[in-house]
């Protein structure tokens, strides 16, 4: 055996799980991600999914990706760069760029390589990065590919980002990048505060919304709309998987960064671009958004409801303020023995135990979505008041 394989093979957790029957990773679905799918041939509550809108089994949806595939093909079989740039695809961007309310917007193919391509494209040596701890994992990614110096800060504290803010050389960039939903822990950044701060640096400012769009703003435009700060916020980044129904994320900001990203950005010259069929998804999510407003409604009333249930059965639910409800379990074992004594019963959540998180962080994600009714959302209730007694984790 080679030496990288007897260091992998020595990684044996999984196999520990899977052993007690509480792997909670890689659950085969044979549905569409909707309110409610099929595993195993049985029908679950779908309470663990990012499809904040409810939009990826939508006919309008699905229509549209058939006729895209229709005329394009299935693949550009290329990078944007050179032969894999469609007119659908420029459509799109200009779609987000008035969506966002910014001057352009460049499309890649996934939200993470997003957040490749441009935090170290943008950056340099003897540059600044500033982070909030408990930014996204593609986030930390980008900035080990940049040469500039990062400089992380305590979740949403202000007071450590204006000190470390003091640190930076003052003749050079300093990109402050921040989640504007958190995708675990489900708050909302201090916005307003790291713009004044931005300002009185003299830092740009980048929100990654992935969690946002949809979700927060005027017509789900995200954390800047959220706040009135769209001019006073750089760049944009969005991903295509969550609201939007698809696969890919885009960048938005002004002309001259846009451009210079474009011509610079590896993970979008060397990477083929997003399907026809994506594009076309997302075309079409973006106007069912903007001529169904309810449905942002319907996701924040059900929110409200949940939130304010599970604050009365005595779960610990941190500060969330979205539709991303994370329950803390605080402990490995009883995170996993829920989540599987949850599916059995036909309800479907998502985990987040060590190392992902410290062994007193552990929790279990509850996300919502505008398709969600209120009697789905009771049933859920119901089984984790049941199951959380029995673990005695709320009392």
């Amino acid at each position: 055996m080679r030496i990288l394989q007897r260091k992998l093979s020595h990684y044996t957790e999984p196999q520990r799980v899977m052993k007690l029957g509480l792997y909670p990773f890689f659950r085969v679905i044979e549905s569409d991600q909707d309110t409610v799918v099929s595993i195993q041939g049985k029908k679950v509550l779908m309470f663990g999914s990012n499809s904040y809108m409810g939009l990826t089994n939508h006919p309008k949806i699905k229509e549209a990706a058939i006729q895209a595939i229709k005329k394009y093909g299935t693949g550009c079989a290329g990078s944007r760069f050179l032969n894999g740039t469609l007119d659908i695809h420029i459509e799109l961007e200009t779609k987000l760029a008035e969506f966002v309310k910014k001057e352009a917007a460049l499309v890649f193919s996934t939200g993470f390589q997003v957040n490749l391509g441009v935090i170290p494209t943008i950056t340099g040596r003897n540059d600044f990065i500033l982070l909030d701890e408990l930014d996204h994992a593609s986030i930390i990614e980008a900035t080990r590919l940049s040469f500039a110096k990062v400089l992380k800060y305590r979740h949403n504290d202000m007071q450590v980002l204006e000190r470390l803010l003091k640190k930076c050389d003052p003749h050079r960039i300093k990109l402050i990048v921040v989640d504007g939903i958190f995708s675990m822990d489900g708050d909302i950044a201090d916005l307003p505060e790291i713009v004044k701060l931005a300002e009185k640096y003299d830092a740009t400012v980048m929100v990654d919304d992935a969690h946002a769009i949809g979700v927060i703003g005027e017509k789900g435009s995200g954390t800047a709309s959220h706040f009135g700060l769209t001019e006073k916020v750089d760049l944009i980044m969005g991903t295509f998987s969550k609201s939007l129904a698809a696969l890919g994320g885009f960048i938005a900001s002004d002309f001259d960064t846009i451009n210079y990203i474009k011509h610079h950005s590896r993970t979008l010259i060397f990477s083929a671009s997003i399907t026809p069929a994506s594009a076309a998804t997302v075309l079409a999510a973006l106007e069912i958004i903007k001529n169904e407003p309810e449905r942002i409604q319907r996701l924040w009333e059900t929110t409200h409801y949940a939130i304010a249930s599970f604050k009365s059965l005595g779960f610990d639910i941190g500060s969330t303020e979205t539709p991303i409800i994370p329950l803390y379990i605080r402990d490995n074992l009883k995170t996993l023995i829920l989540t599987k004594r949850l599916l059995d019963e036909g309800v479907f959540v998502n985990p987040v135990v060590s190392p992902a998180v410290s062994k007193d962080s552990t929790l279990i994600r509850f996300s919502l979505m505008a398709t969600h009714t209120k009697e789905q959302v009771d049933i859920a209730l119901g089984k984790f008041e049941k199951l959380g007694k029995e673990l005695k984790i709320i009392h």
